[in-house]
């Protein structure tokens, strides 16, 4: 199957059907008559040294290296990106981006103040902890003092652990 332009489709189907029948004459003479339309209707006179051509040879360069240096410029930048791309995984797979699950004590190069914990109520330390207060007073029930204090201090933001003393009625923060 070939694809033809739509204004040649009747002299390909009468060329298609001459060579079908047998007449190889009337084919070869069909082809020359066709060749001929097209050569009549063609009236460009090119010559090599003409200036339209030299000018279309200049152009035709410019875009060649234009072409050619956009080429090279995006072969360094995927360059760029693919030595990134494996920095980016050097430090993932060494641990240096991996998700910590214990926030950083220490994000800044300056020495930071260290916020003085106060000794908070059931409610105070029920939010903090992201339990309601009745679930905290329950877990304090259930649990020895080693594994109340573990327990809150998996739930608490900064890791502290919480110890509740009876005669106060308050949760005190151990480090």
């Amino acid at each position: 199957m070939i694809r033809v332009p739509v204004p040649l489709i009747g002299v390909v189907r009468r060329l298609s059907k001459l060579h079908r029948q047998g007449h190889t004459i009337a084919l070869l003479q069909a082809l020359e008559e066709l060749i001929s339309n097209f050569d009549i209707n063609n009236d460009i006179d090119v010559t090599a040294g003409d200036k339209s051509v030299k000018q279309l040879e200049e152009k035709l360069l410019k875009l060649e290296s234009h072409l050619a240096a956009l080429g090279s410029s995006v072969e360094k930048k995927l360059e760029v990106i693919t030595l990134k791309l494996e920095l980016i995984e050097r430090s993932i797979a060494s641990g240096k981006l991996g998700h910590n699950t214990k926030p950083r004590r220490f994000a800044y190069p300056y020495q930071q103040t260290q916020v003085e914990l106060q000794p908070r109520t059931n409610e105070s330390l029920a939010q903090r902890l992201g339990v309601t207060p009745q679930g905290l007073v329950a877990e304090r029930k259930n649990k020895s003092v080693k594994e109340f204090l573990s327990w809150s201090r998996n739930r608490d933001p900064m890791s502290v652990g919480w110890e509740w003393n009876a005669s106060s009625e308050l949760y005190y923060p151990v480090r």
